[in-house]
């Protein structure tokens, strides 16, 4: 499974990079980005209470002194990250937040460095230099004019800081014991607990209503972009180091990008293709043999 572990975060940024055309979808029902996000912690707490009732109920136990574990995961990341991400784009642009979200890999490596102790080499240092620029060319945001304030920048890393959460509150978790199923089940419990005063649930229900496409939408987000992706991403997570995985995440601008040239016509320039390239080089870099830091 060890060997398998870079395939599933890859797996995991792939899907998350095909939310675009959920999203899009969702939009032109009446939608906002924040609702979005809220339906795909609802969605994904109701698919997997089932699932592992279904599956293995003992999966629902986690000792009391845990819970911050799952408050990091759900609250300081999952929400905590939609709404800086969101607010970001309202104050600068979708270039800019995106940018500064993948601030989130260098904030992971750093952290895992003084919390778990994990080695620094020069080959992940270069990954994540490779990976980082690599996403700023993806987004083009070197060929648009800014839009830049301090309170947007602060958002943005502060989006960035939320995204990177994960790795960190899960990889505690993952060392406490707890199965992907448990740690992913409680993210969004506790998601959904911060999310519930940010949304109108009555509007959600309301744009869902008498349309069998929304609800396809809705169960292909919450399935394929929330479900899945996060668990495999934590089932890799589990098995390498938390700098390494949010390095190899790095690929979902790149699969964002390559659906939106597929599926909408979207222009590829030379930059875009020289990101999606220094991403997926970034990838290999990051698991050369015997780096395993």
């Amino acid at each position: 499974m060890k060997k398998a572990a870079p395939l599933f975060v890859i797996i995991a940024g792939c899907l998350w990079g095909s939310m675009g055309i959920f999203v899009r979808g969702l939009s032109a029902y009446g939608f906002t980005s924040l609702e979005i996000g809220a339906l795909r912690v609802f969605g994904a707490l109701l698919f997997l209470g089932v699932g592992i009732l279904i599956y293995k109920k003992e999966l629902l136990r986690i000792r009391p002194k845990d819970i911050w574990c799952f408050i990091g995961t759900g609250i300081v990341s999952i929400v905590f990250f939609n709404y800086c991400y969101f607010t970001t784009i309202q104050m600068t642009s979708l270039s800019v937040a995106a940018v500064l979200l993948y601030t989130a890999p260098a904030i992971v490596t750093t952290l895992s460095i003084v919390l778990f102790k994990e080695k620094f080499h020069p080959l992940k240092l270069t990954a994540l230099v490779m990976a980082f620029a690599g996403c700023v060319l993806v987004t083009g945001i070197l060929s648009q004019k800014l839009t830049l304030t301090v309170p947007g920048i602060l958002l943005g890393l502060g989006s960035g800081f939320g995204y990177a959460m994960y790795s960190i509150f899960g990889r505690y978790a993952l060392q406490k014991g707890y199965e992907s199923l448990t740690i992913s089940f409680y993210t969004f419990l506790f998601a959904c607990i911060g999310f519930f005063p940010l949304v109108d649930v009555q509007h959600l229900v309301s744009c869902m209503e008498g349309s069998v496409k929304c609800i396809c939408l809705v169960t292909g987000l919450v399935l394929l972009t929330t479900v899945i992706a996060y668990l495999t991403y934590t089932i890799g997570l589990s098995y390498m180091e938390a700098g390494r995985a949010s390095i190899l995440a790095s690929i979902e601008p790149v699969v964002a990008t390559l659906i939106g040239f597929v599926l909408y016509g979207e222009r590829l320039s030379l930059l875009t293709l020289l990101g999606v390239i220094l991403v997926l080089t970034s990838a290999v870099v990051v698991n050369v043999k015997g780096e395993d830091s």
